[in-house]
């Protein structure tokens, strides 16, 4: 296992232009001059966080799928970033983990009630990791990350990867519940958030984070925009994980994502 270098990507979208947005990430990632592993980029980051789900949806393998997998490729790097596909009449919030080698993706499980996700956006129903240069990537969006159990780690993960767009009103949630991920799983921890304001008027303030297994903050953008990388020690995460080894004295658990959760 080797180190991994991951670059927050945090920085304003414009409503329902993906085009524009895809032009605007493509000019930070090519201007950006150092090395890295992966790329995170927000939830929904070819729109904002729009409830307008079939006039926004892509196809599967459409612009966003080709121009992900081409950038990447000729970045040799990952990136990773939602947004909204039409699969058979339904839209899902689906996160996409572009490498050279391909596209692995995960649709969001947990919707965003509140706004009304659940009932514009179909749900998820499996868990998704992805390995990525020796490193194994659990993939979670935004509200996911209310949920310990569904990120719980059965010892199949190394990094969870959060992406967002978390309202600055809430913003001390955010900030809680990332560490507290990190430390209950003992694995890394990267949640990636947009700033600015939408066009329903939600400000975002941005908070995006990366955490190492202890809890310990390596990265904090807070209202920045721009590009911000780090570096996750594999040899501190497994050395973290022989000196405390939480994981031998955890609950068994059956996790079910069989069924739909409930509309009203």
């Amino acid at each position: 296992m080797r180190d991994l270098t991951v670059s927050l990507v945090q920085t304003t979208l414009q409503w329902e232009s993906p085009a524009d947005n895809r032009q605007h990430f493509e000019k930070l990632l090519l201007n950006y001059t150092e090395t890295t592993d992966l790329f995170v980029l927000p939830e929904m980051f070819t729109t904002g966080f729009s409830m307008n789900a079939l006039a926004n949806a892509e196809p599967v393998g459409g612009e966003t799928y080709r121009w992900m997998q081409q950038l990447a490729t000729e970045l040799d790097t990952a990136i990773a970033g939602s947004v909204a596909i039409a699969v058979d009449g339904q839209v899902f919030n689906r996160m996409l983990f572009a490498s050279p080698q391909g596209i692995t993706h995960y649709d969001k499980r947990h919707l965003f009630r509140m706004a009304g996700e659940h009932k514009r956006y179909a749900q998820g129903d499996e868990r998704v990791i992805v390995e990525w240069r020796d490193w194994r990537i659990k993939l979670e969006i935004c509200y996911d990350l209310r949920f310990p159990v569904f990120s719980r780690n059965r010892e199949d993960y190394d990094l969870l990867l959060y992406v967002a767009n978390w309202p600055g009103k809430r913003a001390s949630h955010w900030r809680a519940l990332l560490p507290a991920r990190a430390i209950e799983n003992s694995a890394c921890v990267v949640g990636v958030n947009r700033i600015g304001a939408d066009a329903k008027g939600w400000e975002y303030k941005g908070d995006s984070l990366a955490i190492d297994a202890q809890g310990n903050i390596q990265v904090d953008m807070a209202n920045h925009e721009g590009i911000h990388s780090t570096v996750f020690s594999a040899e501190a995460l497994l050395k973290w994980r022989e000196q405390f080894p939480a994981n031998l004295d955890s609950d068994g658990f059956t996790l079910n994502l069989g069924g739909p959760l409930p509309q009203d």
